[in-house]
């Protein structure tokens, strides 16, 4: 089959593709990546349907794009994990299967999965793309909703620009999660999630323009004071998450979504938490810290 991507919406025409012409369970070629690839470095988020695939198929199709973050941002490490070390459980289940209960510590720390973020901006190097596949979806709500960092870029006042080029964030998921009022940690956890800096403005390698660089895990910019740092911060989410920068997907059976986190942000809406809700993560790891990237 050939390989072709169109926009999913005429309003933002580079920004959210249909990728057709792909089969994730019977594999691809290199060639077929690095069409992929370029994709990607064009709209950021691509759209695969009906790609009834296992987590075995995932990580191989996964691994064409760059080796495998191991997925240490979930909270739970134990021997008795739903899923390997490799798929990030984006999911209300327990280790049976069950749909959890909405007081359980885990089901609390998703609800952090509703800010706006950048997948594993809290580690030193953060994440390159990020691939959801949908296994068991609600009957209505959960949509997943993508921000265009690009645009949002370009859409900044020149000064404003000037002002965000050189700026350090702080970033970790103890702040994410306590802007949700979770605040109950291990000290293993602390440990592990202590800030780690972000460079607020990146160039991406393969499109070469400039985005910003944001994400609900950023609670601190260096050299400024913490108020003043926040407000700042704010006021980008703010318009960095305006309508006509976003795409909302609304997810079926089977669909496997694609986005490019040095590009992006995006969150989950609201769905019953009585329903099951199960999609399954690989994350391909970026190239370096951000810190070590030419702007």
């Amino acid at each position: 089959m050939t390989i072709n991507i169109e926009p999913i919406h005429l309003e933002r025409p580079n920004f959210a593709g249909l990728l057709s012409g792909v089969s994730v369970a019977n594999g691809i070629s290199k060639e077929d990546a690095t069409e992929i690839e370029d994709g990607m470095n064009h709209f950021a988020v691509l759209v695969l349907r009906n790609q009834q695939i296992t987590d075995d198929q995932q990580c191989a199709f996964s691994e064409y794009f760059g080796p495998l973050e191991q997925a240490t941002g979930d909270l739970d490490q134990s021997a008795t994990r739903r899923l390997s070390m490799k798929v990030n459980d984006i999911s209300n289940l327990d280790e049976n299967g069950a749909v959890m209960a909405i007081d359980d510590r885990r089901s609390l720390f998703s609800l952090g999965n509703r800010l706006w973020h950048s997948d594993s901006s809290f580690k030193q190097t953060p994440a390159k793309y990020s691939l959801l596949s949908a296994r068991d979806i609600p009957a209505s709500g959960g949509i997943t909703q993508f921000a265009d960092m690009r645009a949002a870029w370009d859409a900044l006042a020149p000064e404003m620009q000037v002002e965000c080029m050189d700026k350090i964030c702080d970033h970790s998921q103890l702040y994410s999660r306590g802007l949700l009022g979770f605040a109950e940690w291990t000290d293993a956890e602390i440990a592990f999630n202590q800030p780690v800096p972000q460079r607020l403005v990146r160039r991406h390698a393969g499109s070469g323009r400039l985005s910003l660089y944001l994400s609900a895990h950023a609670g601190a910019i260096d050299g400024q004071p913490m108020p003043e740092a926040r407000i700042f911060l704010r006021e980008l989410n703010e318009h960095a998450t305006q309508h006509q920068f976003i795409y909302s997907h609304e997810w079926q059976p089977n669909d496997l979504v694609i986005w490019d986190n040095r590009a992006t942000m995006h969150r989950a809406t609201r769905y019953d938490s009585e329903e099951v809700r199960d999609l399954h993560r690989t994350t391909v790891t970026d190239s370096a810290p951000t810190l070590q990237q030419p702007v």
